[in-house]
């Protein structure tokens, strides 16, 4: 028998290792990108065991087969500013982008993005649903986009308490526009693409309302449900600053004068429930087409969402409830299934992309990679996460504290391993001063004026806070 040659043996390599890295596997083609955004998913997701009731298998099932973070955090507690933040890798008190009345393409030009960064690294950038907020989309930075999502069924009746909206809908899920959002997406995994591409998907649900077809509601019967965890006076140690974000005169008043709390609490579940079929449809579409095995899995919610806790709902606070979401990565030859618990914000999937993708990171770009973490989940990381509501109020999160700053110098401080729940705020704690000094140090000494207040002179802010209470 003669030897094999040298091309036979790279042949032969290719066929009995077929899950090398895409350098070596298919050195003329970069790997794909499936990019899904989840509208005010907060952390009730099977995976991260916050809340016992939530039925998240598909999410689950993603988490299974790839790196996930229990404890991973948004740049902004706000739709807008969080995703201006992803998309750009420009921190808010950069910009200036710190609410969802911040126009924040005047101050971001669009090479600076994600989708142009991947397109000049000869990527197709498609996208569909909600990835910048509503309102200030550059749907031109892709190459294609969804242009019609379709009109939303409207419930008949009651559709909540006050500005918490929620019904069940009698409709099929294919009428809601998430549906239609998924399937133009599988249309795209259908479809021969002759570049590497950048497909990013933007689910609405759970963002309010939470209409959902009434089977959703059925998975989550009334009398089974379980409120939050909470306990009367939870603010009574929360600065000024902090009681002023949390409006416990608002929202929360309200719900409890109705009486419809576990209600609100089942809206909200069941509108999750429809968003994980949606993943499901998606992801199963993805295993289904010829890019499974070159593709990268970046799965990440804006922020995270109150129903109670604190006397606090939605999400304009700097807790672990509004500033927790999750995060996904399945990166094929270099993710192992695991759950890495070092506190990352979401600051890094822009260069963390660029970095799996092999494109220079713009050097613009305030996050850092966390291929390392990827890699292994249990890498060394001392990095915390930092997330920003408004002007020069900023929350630092380690993996043991939660410090809390807010611009007038109000503070809070939380034990996260012996008070995970954030009952006790001990930044008046002479012991504890230390470590204030320590997670000072990473939030930033120069922040950039409200963009809407230079454009206006002043009367964004005020303009702001109603936008805000409104979404």
């Amino acid at each position: 028998m003669k030897p094999l040659t040298h091309s036979a043996l790279i042949l032969l390599a290719f066929v009995v290792f077929p899950t090398l890295a895409w350098g070596q596997a298919k050195p003329d083609r970069k790997p794909n990108v499936l990019f899904i955004a989840v509208d005010d998913l907060n952390h009730w997701v099977g995976y991260l065991g916050r809340n016992e009731q939530t039925r998240t298998p598909n999410i689950d099932k993603l988490a299974a087969r790839g790196v996930s973070f229990s404890r991973s955090y948004c740049a902004a507690p706000v739709c807008n500013p969080s995703r201006a933040a992803l998309m750009s890798g420009l921190r808010p008190a950069t910009t200036g982008v710190y609410d969802n009345n911040n126009d924040w393409r005047p101050v971001v030009s669009p090479e600076k993005c994600l989708p142009a960064t991947f397109r000049n690294a000869g990527y197709v950038a498609y996208g569909a649903g909600k990835i910048y907020h509503g309102g200030f989309d550059r749907k031109e930075e892709w190459n294609e986009y969804l242009k019609n999502e379709g009109p939303e069924p409207k419930p008949k009746g009651n559709d909540g308490v006050g500005g918490i909206k929620f019904a069940p809908l009698d409709c099929k899920d294919e009428d809601l526009a998430d549906y239609r959002i998924a399937d133009w997406c599988i249309d795209k995994l259908r479809q021969k693409q002759d570049k590497p591409f950048f497909l990013s998907c933007g689910f609405h649900k759970p963002h309010m309302p939470w209409n959902v077809p009434q089977k959703w509601y059925d998975k989550f019967p009334l009398e089974s449900i379980k409120l939050p965890p909470h306990i009367e006076g939870d603010l009574k140690d929360v600065p000024p600053a902090g009681v002023k974000m949390a409006k416990p005169e608002g929202d929360h008043a309200a719900i409890l004068a109705s009486g419809r709390w576990k209600d609100a609490v089942q809206g909200y579940l069941a509108a999750i429930a429809y968003c994980d079929m949606n993943v499901g449809r998606l992801i199963d579409a993805l295993d289904k087409s010829e890019y499974r095995d070159n593709t990268i899995i970046v799965f990440w919610g804006d922020h995270g969402w109150h129903l109670g806790e604190k006397e606090h709902w939605r999400k304009f606070a700097l807790w672990e409830e509004s500033t927790r979401a999750p995060l996904i990565w399945v990166a094929p030859g270099v993710t192992k299934a695991g759950l890495c618990e070092r506190t990352v914000d979401f600051m890094s999937i822009y260069p963390t992309l660029t970095d799996l993708c092999g494109i220079p990171t713009p050097t613009h770009v305030e996050g850092k990679s966390i291929r390392a973490l990827l890699e292994n989940p249990k890498a060394e990381w001392n990095t915390p996460a930092m997330t920003t509501f408004h002007f020069n109020n900023h929350a630092v999160r380690s993996e043991g504290w939660r410090y809390i700053r807010y611009a007038d110098g109000g503070e809070e401080l939380y034990d996260e391993a012996k008070d995970p729940l954030e009952y006790t705020n001990v930044a008046g704690h002479t012991e504890n001063a230390k470590i204030k000094a320590e997670l000072g140090k990473v939030m930033p000494t120069k922040n950039q004026p409200d963009a809407a207040d230079k454009a206006t002179g002043g009367a964004g802010k005020g303009k702001g806070k109603k936008k805000a209470a409104d979404e």
